[in-house]
């Protein structure tokens, strides 16, 4: 090789490969990968959510099979699972489905933020039953009104929300 070492880039851990393990490994339960990172210099974010919820177990378990599974002679990385958790956006419908019935906060692609609970989700939109404002009244509940139907292309992201 003449003397010069090849550029650490080329041994970053493929994201697909981190994606390939995880989704793998979470095949037979109700959580699935959400988003997986690789940064160069190889730290590695695996987030994942699940039907009934995702515990600190469950990311341990899941990191150790993916630090087992990796060789750390040949591999030096540092790794991160955890749960998509709350305030994070939804990147896919699954977690909007996990989500019905529940206070949602939608970010519009014109910037209008919509709050309300999500009474229901496909491919093509969302339902949301928006919050109805009340002049300066603290509640615990959230006051909904009428059902408002919001494309998905309109949506720049969702949140879950917990209200107080």
């Amino acid at each position: 090789m003449r003397g010069w070492e090849v550029p650490s880039f080329y041994d970053m851990i493929k994201k697909e490969k981190i994606e390939q393990m995880a989704t793998g490994f979470l095949q037979e339960t109700d959580r699935f990968v959400v988003k997986v990172s690789v940064g160069k210099d190889n730290r590695i974010n695996v987030y994942i959510d699940g039907d009934t919820g995702v515990t600190i177990g469950h990311c341990v378990q899941l990191s150790r099979h993916i630090e087992n599974t990796l060789d750390r002679d040949a591999e030096d990385f540092e790794l991160n699972v955890s749960s998509s958790g709350i305030g994070e956006p939804f990147m896919m419908l699954r977690q909007y489905e996990i989500n019905l019935g529940k206070p949602v906060e939608v970010l519009l692609n014109d910037g209008t933020k919509k709050r309300g609970i999500l009474a229901s989700a496909d491919d093509n939109r969302i339902i949301l039953k928006e919050a109805e404002t009340r002049n300066k009244k603290k509640s615990k509940k959230m006051i909904v009104g009428e059902p408002l139907s919001i494309d998905m292309e309109e949506i720049k992201q969702t949140k879950a929300i917990v209200v107080f």
